[in-house]
């Protein structure tokens, strides 16, 4: 080993030693930015995978993946084609891009041929007089060698994995990621386990390295050559990198490069590196042990001279396009001059299939704002006088594109007004509920929760539901033993057979009636007491503090009916709406919850938030910021059920008359209101589901039955997030694809709410679209495969088999309705703001990442100006 060190260190010229010292780990943090944190299934988050290079273009981006993993993220030709050819892509905006792209060239080319040959090239057009035989080709290609441009393309850095697996037909990335899987599994295990690795507690790093040399999968020469390793692993990676010589200039990529490789993995090991204080270091360590257990498979390859990053760019593929799409024969090529020769091949060379994509989909992007615009719009002309008086009840919702119909068909059912607002209602709250110790943070990953509020309960009762409840946990803790226990588990299927094959008999085959039935015999059983909630302030806890001060109970509250856009014209009921999802044997059933919250129902903030604007104290500091809330006005809190469409109360106080009035008007409409809700849901799932039954019986079924890979479709095909009053989109029919977030920029005039929305809730259902968009377009690197074929590993994450990369995007039933069907539409998201020009431009300048987000297209931009024209911005 150190006659190998000896070697390296001369190869290294760039830098010495003790410059790396000082770089390690801002290399590591840097690098890091290809990759973005991979959360467990049970506290799943909306995130896209690109959320960290947003600095570059999306189009650069694109490049780059293409480049590092032959991956590709714009919509390829079938997909492209299948949109054109449903009328999703109108040509009036595929041309006026085309026209846009060339008015930014400088061919020396007349202006004619170049748009001949890009419309074609476009349009997939094959031409016949110009195409040629591949002997025509190359001789061709040699005749204009004169004109091949060298060092023009920069290459992605590969690892010596690659190369070597490249040049020597070798199966080494393979065998390297099967060793990373197996030790991300044995460290990252929370469930499935029944033994722990053994010095766990020490870091991955240093775990590894003492059970690397006593695993028999690797050959004694291997184990041999790793026996010496480093004890830290930062001084390991710097050691390493100089073991395998590579440039200092090339350090960043080639870990980019290892990333990349398993960017579930590397992902998951990001996301506890920074929810823990004891792993902070745990990407570094990933990366020491990868880049060791490659050198030690590799060397025996060694020396390997890595081919450098700048190529000739081929120019037989440049001929052979314009034989196709511009009918350039041989003696076509003789007629022109050098200069044009030159033209052509530049031409062709830029306007490969990564531009071209680009090019359909910002026109597929800008056909759907199209009829979007025109939907909207088209109300806006012959919209009624606005309503001055307030509602019979107001219903405040999350801002998820499912709310959307719901919305829709509660106010055509009667006098009722509905807002959109983030689903948390900005409460920072970490929950915990009545008998357990489980926390939840129950906000967006974005943040971190400030204030505790628990269940607690008076009732005498509390201590024998405690018991009860402690009796589940056990009974499943006990089974999950036997199953691991040598002795016990022989004699598990005697003890438990009869209730498991009752159940699965059951579930089997009458799922909704059994789902419904076991629910409710364990809520008998538990006989769960009435709770209420710690909402004022504990001075006693050290840590996270229980409960609200006055001052903080007062700011919540003034913060969220501000953003929801409520602070005037109040009914006399107000149902605050939190939504959550119902599945059952669903890894995804946190990803069907809140896509932001890491899983979890908003029901419990809807309930805190209630309770805090019944309080009279609250209500008596607003009145004096001129927020006044009538004494007659009752809120309450409700769960929209997503699964099976429900809206169901779940606090509801003492009511006064009108509340109660109000109260039992919504109780008559809701029935009718679900069934049309599950009806127009239920008819967009794949035809084998749904067949004209009772929809709300179907919809339960979905939910309950353990063999549905599709038990809603989530927030697929969401692609717009509107930002305005609702009188902008009432009675329009938005097809469940947008987010609505209510907002008044009158009551806004220096632009604070319109910043919050940018930064939080916008940023929320870019990362949700994002992700979707990912899995759809590149399914079998961002998305997570076939639902029926999945692994549950280590109990975070799921594989295809048994040996896959930590899969990290959605499974292929939550974006498709066929195996060749696309359902989920991979459109960027459009951001619309009610507003004028001058306060848009000001959003801009002020919010520096948002305007990043539209310069390099990673969300659209639109506007509603106070005269209701529609502005585009991007």
């Amino acid at each position: 080993m150190n006659s190998v060190l000896t070697v390296a260190k001369t190869l290294q010229v760039e830098k010495n030693l003790s410059d790396l010292d000082i770089n390690v780990k801002e290399l590591v943090e840097t690098a890091s930015s290809v990759i973005v944190p991979l959360g467990p299934l049970t506290a799943f988050a909306a995130r896209h995978p690109w959320a960290r290079m947003e600095h570059h273009s999306f189009e650069q981006v694109a490049r780059f993946l293409k480049e590092m993993n032959d991956v590709d993220i714009y919509p390829n030709d079938s997909l492209i084609q299948s949109a054109w050819s449903r009328g999703e892509i109108k040509e009036e905006f595929l041309e006026s891009g085309l026209q846009k792209w060339l008015d930014e060239q400088n061919f020396e080319l007349p202006r004619d041929a170049a748009e001949a040959y890009c419309r074609a090239a476009l349009r997939w057009d094959q031409g016949s007089s110009g195409c040629l035989s591949p002997s025509e080709l190359t001789h061709l290609a040699k005749k204009l060698s004169r004109f091949q441009t060298k060092k023009t393309k920069k290459y992605a850095v590969q690892t010596y994995s690659q190369l070597i697996e490249n040049q020597k037909g070798t199966k080494l990335v393979e065998n390297l990621n099967f060793h990373m899987i197996k030790w991300c599994k044995l460290y990252l295990d929370e469930s499935q386990a029944v033994w722990s690795m053994p010095n766990r507690k020490k870091g991955f790093y240093h775990a590894w390295k003492e059970l690397v040399l006593h695993d028999p999968a690797l050959k004694p020469s291997v184990r041999k050559r790793l026996r010496n390793a480093p004890n830290e692993a930062d001084y390991a990676l710097q050691e390493i990198l100089i073991l395998l010589g590579i440039p200092y200039t090339d350090m960043q990529e080639y870990l980019e490069a290892h990333l990349l490789a398993l960017p579930g993995w590397a992902g998951m090991m990001l996301w506890r590196s920074q929810q823990y204080d004891t792993e902070k270091t745990l990407l570094t360590e990933y990366l020491a042990v990868r880049l060791f257990m490659e050198w030690a498979l590799i060397t025996p390859f060694l020396p390997l001279s890595q081919q450098r990053m700048v190529k000739q760019v081929s120019i037989e593929p440049l001929i052979a396009n314009w034989g196709h799409w511009g009918n350039m024969s041989i003696h076509s090529w003789s007629q022109i001059s050098a200069t044009e020769i030159k033209a052509r091949l530049t031409l062709a060379y830029r306007f490969d299939t990564i531009l071209r994509n680009r090019l359909w989909l910002e026109a597929w992007e800008k056909t759907y704002e199209d009829h979007l615009k025109n939907k909207i719009t088209s109300k806006l002309h012959n919209k009624a006088e606005q309503k001055n008086q307030p509602a019979l009840a107001q219903f405040v919702f999350c801002i998820d594109v499912r709310s959307e119909p719901f919305r829709r068909k509660l106010e055509a059912s009667g006098p009722f007004e509905t807002f959109g607002t983030a689903g948390f209602f900005g409460l920072p709250i970490e929950t915990c509920k009545l008998g357990s110790e489980h926390r939840h943070a129950a906000l967006p990953v974005l943040f971190k929760p400030q204030i505790k509020v628990k269940e607690f309960s008076r009732e005498p009762a509390l201590e024998q539901y405690k018991q009860r409840l402690g009796a589940v946990h056990a009974s499943s803790s006990t089974f999950k033993g036997m199953k691991h226990h040598v002795l016990a588990s022989l004699m598990l299927p005697e003890v438990s057979g009869p209730w498991l094959t009752f159940q699965t008999l059951a579930r089997s085959f009458i799922p909704r009636r059994a789902g419904a039935a076991f629910r409710r015999v364990q809520e008998k059983w538990l006989q769960k007491p009435a709770a209420e909630l710690t909402l004022n302030i504990d001075h006693s806890e050290t840590k996270l503090s229980t409960g609200f001060t006055e001052k903080e109970k007062v700011t919540y509250v003034r913060q969220a009916l501000k953003m929801m856009g409520l602070t005037e014209h109040f009914s006399s009921l107000v149902v605050i709406c939190g939504h959550g999802s119902r599945s059952t044997n669903n890894p995804y059933a946190s990803s069907l919850d809140c896509g932001a919250c890491g899983g979890t129902s908003s029901e419990f903030n809807a309930r805190v938030l209630a309770s805090l604007c019944n309080l009279r104290e609250v209500r008596q500091a607003l009145a004096m910021e001129g927020i006044m809330i009538p004494e007659d006005t009752v809120f309450i809190a409700a769960e929209h059920v997503t699964s099976t469409d429900e809206l169901r109360p779940i606090f509801v106080p003492e009511l006064t008359e009108k509340a109660k009035e109000a109260f039992d008007r919504i109780q008559a409409v809701l029935p009718n209101v679900r069934e049309e809700v599950s009806t127009e849901r239920l008819m967009q799932l794949p035809s084998i589901g749904y067949n004209g039954k009772n929809p709300q019986e179907e919809a339960e079924r979905f939910a309950e039955d353990w063999s549905e890979v599709r038990p809603e479709w989530g927030l697929a095909r969401n692609a717009a997030f509107i930002i305005g009053n609702r009188e902008l989109t009432e009675e329009c029919n938005l097809e469940g694809r947008t987010f609505l977030h209510t907002y008044n920029w009158k009551k806004d005039r220096n632009g604070t709410i319109l910043a919050n929305i940018i930064k939080g809730p916008a940023t929320v259902t870019q990362w949700i679209n994002l992700q979707y968009y990912a899995s759809t377009v590149a399914p079998h690197y961002y998305g997570s495969g076939n639902k029926r074929t999945q692994t549950v590993t280590s109990g975070i994450g799921v594989m295809q088999g048994n040996s896959s990369d930590l899969l990290p995007g959605l499974p292929w039933q939550s974006v498709m309705s066929a195996d060749h069907e696309l359902y989920h539409i991979p459109l960027r998201l459009l951001v619309v703001i009610e507003a004028p020009k001058d306060a848009i431009e000001k959003l801009l300048k002020q919010d520096q990442d948002f305007h990043q987000k539209v310069q390099n297209g990673w969300v659209q931009l639109a506007s509603i100006d106070e005269t209701g024209n529609w502005v585009s911005w991007s």
